[in-house]
């Protein structure tokens, strides 16, 4: 770390709600915020948002009338991102930078332009633009009037840790002081539903917890999709405001075997964890968020490689994907989200099906872990103020 990188703000809309305390009165229910909906006329396990948060929304959507026409990945940005500066207490004129970024994007905007073009053989007006994936951080700079640099990005499920590297390698290099970071996704439609049940993945579990993060001895694969977004505010410095701060970070690809590619072990989290970890002791490290979708290999692998670097001194592990299923592009922040406020409360956050862990006698260090298809993974260290 050349700079020390303050998190000064973070923010959210997801099943767990829209404000940090309701997300961390949702975390005390061992009950997972996942129902069963209809898609294409067949029952689908899925994570929503709460029905508050549908309507707060929908509010939004009818606030200005050139939201009307964007995708609920672009509203929840916004209604996060708003969130979070206010926290902050940035300005416009501060022109900070925004980097979101998300693993799929505009995805039923898109499906139902496509569906319109099959239909009349002609694509509507405002399709292109509305979904691209830079609609969302132009779109969140739009809405909060700054004018500073402005990124989107999709590195499929690591996306939003990927952000914070990014914001932080801007305020390194002494371009931007600060950097609005974060992910969002509005992945509950019916063609990216069937894309997942596709690679048989997707849980078809009927028990009280459909997605089984971190039970190794499942023998099906039991990821399903959730939706929200979360943002976080960078800020250079140790500041006094600051809820936490990053020390450490790290990153590693691994070479593609196949489209999913990654090793039994996960030698790209092996990676990721040991850069973000540089001369800190292992043993210092309290709690390790996992990325754990709930799938078999998934699961197996990162606890393999979380083995290999921890020795027999392992952190207490959790995941939220039991919770609230897999945000793709957001999970990595809504993580983080969940690091930060184990963090303020000094309370482990278990999962309810497994065996009791040995809880911290303190939180000072979670690291945050995510990957995406292809190995691309992220760890990021955080440490108490």
């Amino acid at each position: 770390m050349n700079t020390p990188i303050s998190i000064t703000a973070i923010a959210s809309i997801s099943p767990l709600g829209t404000s940090l305390d309701a997300t961390w009165k949702s975390y005390q229910s061992n009950s997972p915020c996942i129902s069963e909906e209809t898609y294409s006329g067949k029952s689908v396990l899925v994570s929503q948002i709460s029905e508050d948060a549908k309507y707060e929304i929908a509010l939004l959507k009818q606030s200005d009338n050139k939201y009307k026409t964007l995708d609920d990945t672009v509203l929840f940005a916004i209604y996060a991102s708003r969130q979070a500066i206010k926290k902050a207490g940035w300005n416009a004129s501060d022109n900070f930078g925004i980097n979101i970024g998300s693993s799929r994007g505009a995805t039923r905007l898109f499906e139902t332009y496509h569906e319109s073009f099959l239909k009349h053989n002609k694509a509507e007006t405002l399709s292109s633009p509305t979904t691209t994936l830079g609609n969302i951080s132009s779109w969140v700079a739009h809405d909060l009037q700054t004018q500073g640099p402005e990124i989107s990005h999709s590195i499929t499920c690591s996306t939003a840790l990927h952000s914070i590297l990014n914001g932080i390698a801007w305020i390194n290099s002494g371009m931007c002081s600060k950097f609005l970071v974060g992910g969002s996704e509005a992945p509950l439609t019916p063609f990216t539903i069937a894309q997942m049940q596709a690679l048989k993945i997707y849980s078809k579990e009927n028990g009280d917890y459909p997605c089984r993060a971190l039970d190794f001895e499942k023998t099906k694969n039991t990821m399903l999709l959730g939706e929200g977004a979360a943002m976080v505010c960078l800020e250079e410095g140790k500041k006094t405001n600051a809820i936490a701060t990053i020390t450490g970070y790290g990153y590693a690809t691994e070479i593609l075997k196949h489209n999913i590619s990654i090793s039994s072990d996960a030698q790209c989290f092996q990676k990721s964890m040991a850069m973000a970890l540089k001369n800190l002791n292992p043993n210092e490290i309290d709690v390790i968020v996992m990325h754990a979708p709930g799938t078999i290999k998934g699961d197996t692998s990162e606890y393999k490689a979380i083995q290999n670097v921890f020795k027999d001194k392992l952190p207490a592990v959790t995941s939220n994907k039991w919770k609230i299923g897999h945000t793709f592009g957001a999970s990595g922040v809504l993580s983080l989200e969940l690091a930060i406020l184990m963090i303020q409360y000094q309370k482990f956050i278990d999962i309810p099906y497994l065996k009791p862990q040995k809880s911290p006698k303190s939180i000072k260090n979670v690291m945050i872990n995510a990957v995406g298809f292809g190995g691309n993974a992220v760890s990021i260290l955080l440490s108490k103020n």
